[in-house]
This record gives structure tokens, C-alpha cells and sequence, in this order.
């Protein structure tokens, strides 16, 4: 369920599916109806197991320094349906959202689609009705399959591959990687992060047999820490960026910043416009997302780590950041996730754990948690928001985690429903 996505299709009478269907067929026929708007936008699009939000905040920063007029679309919504369709980091208005739907209910798209199908059209819409410069698109899941596969971008991202949706994307590496692969379009380039080797031989013969140009990190472009900032350099592109800081903390996040600026090398090109370093740099400099190691409040950190993969990456993160600190964490992870192994990675770095329960059909019972848990401190938190509070005035780093959705409503109760 798309927090306030129901209120729009009921003010409009327009209905969709909230299931998941993987397939492109009934998409392609109704944005035939509503005029292509797919075919208007010059694209890039982004599939992976984790970080494509960082590389998309990355990328729309720095294209937002050089004076383009970006829209975003991404998932899921951390507040609500309207901050998964963005233009400018201005989330979609009401009347906007109103306007887009009037659009489909007129076109005779209700009863066509799944949920997610529907705010991909309106995704769309959107970016046309806004005149956007460059849309910046994330697959919901897979890619291949996946409802944005309508595009033709001018470079796919993949930023990583791991386990995961392995009901609808396969149980090995191998056919995940087929489906992320499946955004890579004939003679578009391709930008891919750190993956295994495995799901790297996949993805080079797709992009073989399609002459689709390949970016790998640590292959053709590479960055490095440099005292106390970064450097990037790109051998095929022939570019090389020193003193790179950027808030977005975690060794991982410097990969994706890579990402975000070779894909932004391959966009400036066919937009005709220049890179130019200080305005990347101030991208760079200044990108942030919600749910990203992000302090909500004094000591409390989220971070929306709810697979093995991802989890690692927030232990080392917590590692780098805090060394000589004890944490704790709370946690609220959805059934269909590889728990234990998420719980595993965690218990590395702490002893102390608190489990919630959180408003999803999906979410594993905080009792259940508990009782896979290996901690050797651990309890079911009833009242997740006094004890954030608590942990704040007491300077106790805390860490929320295991769920976007967790940490959406979370963030409702603790800053108010309108608050990011």
C-alpha cells in the first residue's frame, strides 16, 4: 500500500491492482493511450539491489549545479506517494497529482493497471507537465519485468546485485542479475557499481550482444580517498576530480557518487552542456537522502538496511563513523528479507536490541524477531517513539533500521506527517 495513493484514486474513481505483475504489455498499452509521455523525456534509468536512491541523490544534485531541471522518481515513499515523484526536490503537489490523474481517468486507464504501474504513468505525466530537462527513473523491482522498462535512457545504472525478490527475480545470482540486466538498452552505456562476479558476467553479455558501451567501477573509472576528501578519476573518459567531500556517510556512498558522476559525464554529453568540476563538486557536496544514515534527531540514526548486502554496508558505516561507541538498535523488518543473515550482520557491532511492530501486511512480528535474535540484551519495544526520545536526551547512539516502511512511520510520529 502507497501511503495516500488510495485517496487520489478514489477522488477519481480511477482503480488499480495492489498486487505485483511483472510485465511491460499492459503498461505500454496505457501510455499509448495517454500519449507516450515516456518517449518526451530524456531518461537515465537505475536498477539494482541497493543503492539506487544514493545514486540518483547523487546524480541530481550534481545536474541540478549545472542548471538542469531534473525530476526524480523513486521507491517506496518515505512519507508519503508524494516524495516518490519529485521535480527539483520539490515533491508533487495535490493539484499536481490531481492534474496527472485527471489525465488517466480521462485516457480510461482505470482497472488497466497495478498500483505501481499507475504511478509510474503518472510519474511520467508529471516530468512531461513540468518540462523537465532530465528524468532520473529507479526500477521498483528487477528491471527487466519492472513497469519503468518502457524507457529508452541514454545510460542504465546498476548499482549493485544481491539476493532479493527471489519469488518473482530467481533464486541465484545469475537470474537476478538477468532481470537488473534487462534495463540495458542496444548502443545506451551502462554504468555498473561493485557486483559479483558472477552477476558482472551477465550483465557484460547482455551488454555485448546489445553494443551497449560498459562503465565498471574499479575497472574504467575509480575513486580514492585523499586525506580528508576524495578523488575520481575516469581512464576511458579521460577525467580526473580531486577534493570531493560529501555528507552522505559510508565507504559505500563514495561508490555511488562515482557512479553518479560517470553517468552525469555520459548525460552532459548528449545534453550538450559542459562538466564543469565546481559545480559538480557543489552537488557532491551538498546531496543528501532521507533513510541514509541520517540523524532524525540528536544520536538517533535511520537507515533503511533491510537486506544482508545493505546491512554490511551500514555496519561499516557505523564502524567508520563511530569506532570507540557502544549502539543500539531498533528494529522492524519485512517477513518476505533474509532476517537472520540482516540480524547476523548487526550483532557484529551490538549486544542490544529492541524489535517494534510496524503498520505493514508484510512485516515479521516484533515476537518473532525476537526470538531469532542472537543478542544477548534484547526486548520487545512497545513505545518506539518515548524511547527514541529518551535515547536522544540521554546521547545513547541509537540506530532505526531493518525497513523503509519502519522508518516512514517512525519519522511520522516523531516529526509530524508533513515533516522530512
Amino acid at each position: 500500500m502507497i501511503p495516500l495513493f488510495d485517496d487520489y484514486k478514489k477522488r477519481w474513481s480511477v482503480t488499480s491492482d495492489d498486487v505485483i505483475k511483472p510485465g511491460l504489455t499492459a503498461i505500454e498499452e496505457a501510455l499509448a493511450l495517454v500519449g507516450n509521455p515516456e518517449k518526451k523525456l530524456q531518461i537515465v534509468h537505475l536498477a539494482g539491489t541497493n543503492g539506487k536512491g544514493s545514486t540518483v541523490t547523487f546524480l541530481e544534485a550534481i545536474a541540478h549545479e549545472h542548471g538542469l531541471k531534473v525530476g526524480t522518481f523513486m521507491s517506496p515513499c518515505l512519507v508519503n506517494v508524494h516524495d516518490q515523484i519529485q521535480v527539483m526536490k520539490q515533491c508533487i503537489t495535490q493539484a499536481q497529482m490531481d492534474r496527472v490523474f485527471q489525465q488517466m481517468k480521462s485516457a480510461g486507464l482505470s482497472g488497466k493497471l497495478t498500483d505501481f504501474e499507475l504511478l509510474t504513468v503518472a510519474a511520467f505525466l508529471h516530468f512531461v507537465n513540468c518540462d523537465v530537462d532530465i528524468a532520473l527513473i529507479e526500477a521498483g523491482m528487477g528491471g527487466l519485468l519492472d513497469s519503468t522498462n518502457v524507457v529508452l535512457p541514454i545510460v542504465s545504472i546498476i548499482p549493485s546485485i544481491a539476493l532479493e525478490h527471489t519469488k518473482f527475480l530467481g533464486s541465484t545470482i545469475e537470474s537476478i542479475a538477468q532481470h537488473k540486466a534487462g534495463i540495458i538498452k542496444p548502443h545506451r552505456p551502462v554504468v555498473i557499481g561493485e557486483v559479483p562476479l558472477e552477476a558482472k558476467v551477465v550483465i557484460e553479455q547482455v551488454a555485448h550482444a546489445k553494443q551497449a558501451p560498459i562503465f565498471a567501477l574499479n575497472q574504467h573509472f575509480t575513486v580514492e580517498q585523499k586525506l580528508q576528501d576524495e578523488c575520481y578519476q575516469n581512464h576511458e573518459q579521460n577525467v580526473y576530480i580531486t577534493n570531493l567531500t560529501r555528507q552522505m556517510k559510508g565507504p559505500h556512498q563514495a561508490n555511488n557518487m562515482a557512479l553518479a558522476i560517470t553517468a552525469f559525464i555520459e548525460v552532459a554529453a548528449v545534453l550538450h552542456r559542459t562538466v564543469d568540476v565546481e559545480s559538480l563538486r557543489r552537488g557532491i557536496e551538498g546531496a543528501s537522502i532521507l533513510g541514509r544514515f541520517e540523524e532524525v534527531m540528536p544520536y538517533v540514526i535511520f537507515d533503511g538496511a533491510h537486506n544482508p548486502d545493505s546491512a554490511e554496508k551500514l555496519v561499516a558505516t557505523i564502524r567508520q563513523q563511530f569506532p570507540h561507541e557502544s549502539v543500539t538498535f531498533v528494529i522492524g523488518i519485512l517477513g518476505d528479507k533474509d532476517v537472520k543473515e540482516v540480524l547476523r550482520n548487526f550483532e557484529q557491532i551490538s549486544e542490544q536490541f529492541y524489535f517494534v511492530d510496524f503498520d505493514n501486511p508484510r512485516a515479521m512480528a516484533a515476537e518473532e524477531l525476537l526470538a531469532i535474535s542472537g543478542a544477548s540484551q534484547k526486548a520487545i519495544l512497545s513505545d518506539a517513539i518515548s524511547f527514541l526520545q529518551q535515547q536522544s536526551e540521554k546521547k545513547c547512539r541509537t540506530i532505526v533500521s531493518g525497513s523503509l516502511y519502519l522508518l516512514t512511520e517512525v519519522r511520522s510520529k516523531l516529526l509530524g506527517p508533513n515533516k522530512k
